[in-house]
């Protein structure tokens, strides 16, 4: 009878403890249901410059609750590439302020979240094959042989997807003979949403003038004592360059020697009138010829322009020497 009686306490004993259970396990699936489980995860990307709850973190609970935490906004990113780290901190604070109380919220998952905006970065050596390429299909002038870049463009950030992204270069005129920027719109959907400059420095084929032996003073450049070479150059060739043959060395000029315009000058023409010189006067027109005698003032060489002393006159007139050594007045 005792044993009986002991074994009945001992169920009744279970039976409340499951019972008790029972009611906690109830009581604790009640609050969860009436509360807001949040997961943060360690990093996130968004397309939107905008951030909220719902875009940051996993939200699970009441509908009504869940869809007034999701609106709850955390900031925005104001820079492209700009990164932003939301902690548990800031999370429950902001849901304090919008009358969620921390008694109905459970924060599990990572303790601090870095946001970042979708973006799409165009590099600078992107941009730089763009320019290359466009120089080489549109050389900006005949003797141009190379360009380097001396002003190197910035990466470009696209926020968002970036996609039908197309590019526009185009030639923008220096002030410099040796430069040439290339300037490249950059369009995002049919609108253009930035620009793009890289500045080169160009490399020009260019002649030069080269002695090939000692050259005295006053002897003529030939192709005998003076060789034309090819060369690169960071400046254009003169446009009105050509061999310096036919001219006459100034001074003595060493061999491989490069010449330039000052150590050249024009082979001139012999003296043909003296001073005091007896010569022609001549008028020649159509319909008429004359001619009388003067006295040369100055010397000179034809095409020269001298004082004349008319003998039969006396008169002083100003004349041109031509090649046979007479003078035509200059009226």
């Amino acid at each position: 009878m005792e044993k009986t009686m002991i074994s009945n306490k001992i169920v009744n004993t279970i039976l409340i403890m499951c019972l008790l259970l029972s009611l906690n396990s109830n009581a604790d699936n009640t609050a969860k249901e009436s509360s807001l489980q949040i997961y943060l995860p360690r990093e996130i990307t968004i397309k939107d410059k905008l951030l909220s709850l719902g875009q940051v973190g996993i939200i699970r609970g009441p509908e009504t609750l869940v869809a007034k935490a999701s609106k709850i906004t955390l900031g925005q990113i104001s820079t492209p590439g700009q990164k932003i780290i939301i902690d548990r901190k800031i999370v429950l604070s902001r849901l304090a302020c919008n009358g969620i109380p921390l008694s109905k919220i459970t924060l599990t998952g990572a303790k601090t979240v870095t946001i970042k905006q979708q973006e799409r970065t165009i590099s600078s050596d992107e941009l730089i094959k763009l320019a290359n390429s466009f120089l080489e299909k549109n050389p900006p002038g005949i003797s141009v042989c190379g360009f380097n870049p001396i002003r190197m463009p910035q990466d470009f950030i696209i926020t968002g997807t970036g996609e039908d992204i197309s590019f526009s270069p185009r030639l923008v005129s220096s002030t410099a003979k040796n430069q040439v920027t290339v300037e490249i719109a950059i369009h995002s959907g049919g609108e253009k949403i930035g620009m793009s400059e890289i500045i080169y420095r160009l490399k020009y084929n260019y002649r030069q003038a080269v002695t090939k032996i000692d050259i005295p003073t006053g002897a003529v450049i030939s192709p005998d004592n003076v060789k034309i070479e090819k060369t690169i150059s960071n400046y254009p060739e003169p446009v009105d360059w050509k061999p310096p043959y036919g001219l006459i060395a100034k001074r003595q000029i060493p061999a491989k020697t490069l010449l330039n315009p000052n150590m050249l000058g024009p082979v001139k023409s012999p003296i043909i009138t003296k001073r005091n010189q007896k010569v022609v006067i001549r008028i020649d027109m159509p319909g008429f010829l004359i001619t009388a005698f003067g006295k040369a003032m100055q010397e000179g060489r034809a095409g020269d322009y001298i004082k004349v002393r008319n003998i039969d006159s006396q008169r002083i007139i100003l004349a041109m020497i031509n090649e046979d050594g007479s003078v035509k007045p200059a009226f």
